[in-house]
């Protein structure tokens, strides 16, 4: 298979993870394994080259899995280096060395692009003198040998460097952009304790393959080519996906306007390619909205079950409205129990069925229980059964990282012997409050913002909400049969989004595989790459 055909079935596996890159990397493969242009027998051989040069050169034996193409050769790439010039850093202590008119380069400036043509840092005509940075003439390799080990760029300006960057001048043998092919190419390893680095002999000593002069331009020319056409690739990727974007966006408008099952294809149909988690974000925003199923008016009000359980249907302040048979109440005035369990230093296993456990906070995922999340209780240490979760238990995390605080579940099912932990907060509500829409309804929409803005702690890492101001989170309550239609309507399409994740996902390994094979014919041995 020629490259170019390669490129011309991008569409098929363009859905594989991190396409473009990888299609960057297999042409730097084939551009130094000599299979990305045809070898011309009438042309000087690299061998030719050297000698002509009047180079050194020290045969190494060929790489096992790579044949070395006609007329090139394998060397040590210190063969092909003019000069290695170091650098280093002007005391920071001495104003006078820095903001001067010198470009002064360090690893910070070495980033994706191939030529460096400024620099963050400048220093004095003093600071270069009163240290050991060095001024590198342009079209030199700066090859970064330390804190950033193999980044690289060719420097079209006059510039000082600091320690952490070699300055390569590449011999007469070597064209300068054939040797950032070169350089890109190699897998550089470093050692060291704290900062790992390459010395200048074992960079020096890395056996590399040379092609004739010739051939070193068409191949850069050819990379050149390949890589624009990436870059063309690329931009294409981004369009659509930009366009899938405003495509999702304005079908959820549409959904949102509109919420009836009839045009639920607006947020299914193939047309509109919608992330995945913003679905799943979207369904269960329109489920506390009153937007996902339609009201049947026999069901009753929500107001219903406050008059029954003997509570105020006071609206809480700054919350959206609702539709007119849903009511708004804050979780403390339709709580029947709420309490926190206990944290002993527990074994870090999991209990085993039988035994006593704690539930750790990772047990309660948004609108999941996860009971084998647990450590086990120690034997010497009593088991307080008064912390033991239940079937219908609304669990809720109160306490650690900020992205695991305010997560809501039923524990449904779950088996016995395990308890709550004290960073876990278990409540129950009045008769006419379905648990599992409770749950639903504070991980999503208005509530879920709430208990956002609840958190407190002194850093990312430890936040905690305390019980007084869980009370105060504000609940949307439709009639009961109405809870239990949106929460079963919320299982039937996250489920048809589970199965659009499955099949996005084979998919993808498909895409992936197709890639894979494609690569490993394109660098197979046998291949000429011509």
């Amino acid at each position: 298979m020629k490259l170019e055909t390669f490129f011309e079935k991008f569409d098929l596996f363009a859905d594989a993870p991190d396409v473009v890159a990888k299609m960057r990397e297999l042409v730097l493969q084939l551009a130094v394994q000599g299979k990305l242009v045809e070898q011309k027998t009438m042309e000087l051989s690299a061998r030719e080259c050297i000698r002509k040069a009047n180079e050194p050169l020290v045969d190494v034996a060929p790489d096992e899995l790579f044949e070395t193409p006609a007329g090139w050769v394998a060397l040590p790439l210190g063969c092909l280096i003019a000069s290695n010039t170091g650098g280093g850093t002007p005391s920071k202590q001495n104003p006078s060395y820095w903001n001067g008119p010198i470009p002064w380069a360090s690893v910070k400036d070495i980033q994706s692009e191939k030529y460096l043509v400024s620099t963050i840092d400048s220093i004095s005509e003093e600071g270069l003198r009163e240290s050991s940075s060095n001024l590198i003439s342009p079209n030199r390799l700066l090859v970064v040998t330390r804190m950033g080990l193999g980044k690289l760029a060719i420097n079209t300006i006059l510039v000082a460097i600091n320690q952490d960057l070699r300055a390569i001048e590449p011999t007469s043998a070597l064209d300068l952009d054939f040797a950032y092919l070169l350089f890109k190419s190699l897998k550089m390893v470093g050692s060291g304790v704290t900062v790992k680095g390459i010395t200048v002999d074992k960079l020096h000593a890395m056996p590399v393959f040379l092609p004739p002069l010739a051939e070193q331009k068409r191949i850069v020319a050819k990379v050149d080519e390949l890589m624009a056409l990436c870059d063309r690739l690329e931009a294409q990727q981004l369009e659509r996906e930009a366009q899938a974007g405003q495509l999702a966006r304005a079908s959820l408008a549409r959904f949102a306007d509109a919420p009836t099952p009839a045009n639920l294809n607006l947020l299914f149909h193939s047309s509109f390619p919608i992330s995945l988690s913003d679905l799943r974000k979207s369904i269960l925003t329109l489920a506390v909205q009153g937007k996902l199923v339609p009201r049947i008016e026999s069901e009753g009000m929500g107001s219903d079950i406050l008059e029954k359980a003997g509570v105020s249907a006071e609206r809480p302040d700054d919350v959206p409205d609702l539709p007119a048979h849903w009511v708004w109440a804050r979780l403390g005035c339709i709580a029947t129990r709420m309490d926190s369990g206990w944290s002993p230093a527990c074994i870090p296993e999991p209990s085993e069925k039988g035994e006593w456990g704690v539930l750790k906070t990772t047990a309660v995922q948004a609108l999941q229980y996860q009971e084998e999340q647990n450590k086990a209780l120690p034997p010497n240490l009593e088991p307080r059964p008064e912390h033991e979760v239940m079937d219908g238990d609304i669990l809720f995390t109160r306490a650690g990282p900020m992205n695991r605080v305010g997560i809501l579940c039923v524990a449904r099912p779950t088996r016995k012997k395990l308890m709550i932990s004290d960073k876990i907060i278990r409540f129950h509500l009045v008769t006419g409050i379905d648990p599992d829409f409770a749950a639903l309804s504070m991980n999503a929409g208005h509530s879920s913002s709430v208990v956002e803005g609840l958190k407190s702690g002194m850093a990312a890492s430890q936040v905690n909400i305390s019980q007084p101001k869980l009370r105060s989170v504000p609940i949307p309550l439709p009639p009961l049969a109405e809870q239990r239609r949106i929460v079963a309507k919320v299982s039937e399409l996250m489920a048809l989004v589970d199965e659009l994740e499955t099949q996005l996902a084979a998919s993808r390994a498909i895409a992936e595989k197709l890639l894979n094979a494609l690569v490993a014919e394109l660098t197979s041995l046998h291949s000429s790459g011509a």
